[in-house]
């Protein structure tokens, strides 16, 4: 009888799922299980961070629409309490943040928890599972006819709102003064762009997207109040959440950022958030895309529209314009060292329409999402709900890789804070090994928040020990970040001007076989513009 190595058995497993990447770092014991997937079919891209590597398989599975599972190697079975080498309770631990996580009980069980792992991972509210593989089970043998592998799940079931709240819902919309439809990350994963624009074009709502929902609709479409954002979620009286939730990133529906009259509508399929924080009036539980399909037959059988000279939209496009205006005079201030607003500006003009940005960091997320446009859904990866820094550079190594091997000609952009990039700037390694040509572009202000110039860093250095004297959000100014990319064969460029900044820019956009990161030098002092609510904390902006 023919035998296969539990290393084998997990490769096949996946494959069977239709799990087509795999990132990582390889180890005792989990080096045979890479090279077993490879074998198997599946891309094998190996990181240089743990980390990063999981946050580069969240980005597939959020683009692709299959979630992440988590394979980690532990201690073999026959020395569980002795002390063995790096010696955890794995599935304890990880039963606390995934939706699935377990031991297979055998080698023969390894198929059908994989499959179980893959299907509650995209079941539901989509999360990440974990697979313990202890070090025995890995180069263990089994015979081929004793191990059963299942057929690959089919895609998650399609839920439908009830129709008394599919009713109930377009008499509340049909009511509204100042509605605002908000789109979230749900219905951009939900792939629900092609109802929602019917449902903003042909009821004339106004509409703002989520920092992950930018792109479902275009950014530059007419009904995007994006640069009204503080004044449309205040004045607003109907919300409809499609996909979004009332958390941080929405100020919990609270005031004074939001109307404490206000109505929710909202559009969820974990029926656990549905009036989380906001009692919501209209609770619709079901998948995005089914929804917004339900409303619109409701009002195709009882037409409405939303009147463009209402009052609620003359506030909005008088708020935009003023914005607007703000934005547009700092952008064009020449004095150096430049400030987002003028960096910004410049890339946003030479950007490709179809790129895909992935950001993170303070200000250099936070005016991005307002400078850089997205027009196509899930184009836009950046830290999200978590605002976790050191994602940027593994979700760009995953968007490349899908980009390649899609063979779709989509530029990677990746917008990094100087802070943000040295949680995991070593990918620029795993960028230059695979060829991936990622354009990364260091917005650097020489600090968290802020930094000091070269002159006042050398003042510090004169008062004493810097541990003491120099303040906790400052680095080294002036880093030289490009000599990394440089370092392991890609594109380096040191950016003060906007001339070079364009050039480097062109350059790199030019170059479709390397990575390059552009360090772009900003006033250490720069600042976003000053908000509508001044009182609240930075993060809550």
């Amino acid at each position: 009888m023919e035998e296969v190595t539990g290393a084998q058995i997990i490769a096949e497993a996946l494959k069977s799922q239709n799990v087509e990447y795999m990132f990582g770092i390889v180890g005792v014991p989990i080096i045979e299980v890479a090279m077993a997937a490879q074998v198997a079919g599946i891309k094998y891209v190996g990181m240089r961070n743990e980390q990063a590597a999981c946050y580069a398989a969240s980005a597939v599975g959020y683009l692709t629409g299959q979630p992440v599972i988590v394979i980690g190697g532990s201690s073999d079975r026959n020395q569980e309490t002795t002390g063995a080498f790096q010696e955890f309770p794995q599935v304890e631990a990880c039963r606390l943040y995934s939706k699935f996580a377990a031991r297979p009980g055998s080698l023969a069980m390894i198929p059908a928890v994989v499959e179980k792992a893959v299907r509650s991972s995209i079941y539901g509210r989509p999360g990440a599972c974990y697979i313990d593989i202890p070090g025995d089970m890995v180069n263990g043998r089994v015979e081929q006819t004793s191990v059963r592998f299942p057929s690959c799940c089919p895609p998650p079931p399609v839920s439908l709102a009830s129709s008394q709240e599919i009713a109930k819902a377009s008499r509340v919309l049909r009511e509204a003064q100042r509605p605002l439809l908000i789109i979230g990350k749900g219905a951009a994963y939900g792939r629900a762009e092609k109802g929602i624009r019917e449902l903003v074009e042909v009821m004339g709502l106004p509409f703002l997207p989520t920092p992950m929902g930018k792109g479902v609709l275009p950014d530059d479409h007419p009904s995007c109040v994006s640069a009204a954002r503080s004044r449309s979620l205040l004045q607003a009286d109907v919300v409809v959440l499609l996909g979004a939730r009332l958390n941080w990133m929405l100020h919990f529906g609270f005031p004074p950022r939001f109307s404490p009259h206000v109505k929710v509508i909202q559009v969820d399929l974990c029926a656990e958030e549905l009036s989380n924080n906001v009692r919501a009036t209209v609770a619709l539980l079901g998948d995005v895309r089914a929804v917004v399909g339900q409303l619109l037959q409701s009002f195709r059988s009882d037409p409405w529209r939303y009147p463009s000279d209402s009052a609620w939209w003359v506030t909005l496009r008088e708020k935009m314009a003023s914005n607007a205006q703000i934005s547009k005079r700092l952008a064009l201030r020449t004095t150096l060292p430049m400030n987002y607003y003028t960096v910004f500006q410049h890339m946003a003009e030479l950007l490709p329409r179809d790129c895909i940005i992935v950001s993170e960091g303070a200000n250099t997320m936070d005016i991005g999402r307002t400078m850089l446009h997205n027009h196509y859904p899930r184009h836009r990866l950046d830290a999200g709900t978590f605002g976790t820094m050191g994602v940027g550079l593994g979700f760009a190594v995953a968007a490349a890789v899908l980009e390649r091997s899609q063979q779709t000609g989509r530029r990677v952009v990746c917008v990094e804070g100087d802070s943000a990039f040295g949680f995991s700037g070593m990918e620029v390694e795993t960028m230059c090994r695979y060829k991936l040509p990622v354009i990364i572009i260091i917005i650097n202000n020489n600090g968290i928040y802020s930094g000091v110039g070269p002159e006042t860093w050398r003042e510090m250095e004169k008062m004493g020990e810097l541990t003491t004297v120099a303040p906790p959000v400052t680095l080294l100014p002036e880093a030289r970040y490009e000599q990394v990319m440089c370092a392991f064969g890609g594109r380096g460029y040191l950016v003060r001007t906007v001339e070079e900044l364009r050039s480097a820019l062109q350059q790199s956009l030019a170059d479709i076989a390397s990575p390059s990161i552009l360090n772009v030098l900003i006033d250490p002092a720069s600042d976003r513009k000053q908000q509508e609510f001044p009182w609240l904390t930075r993060s809550s902006l």
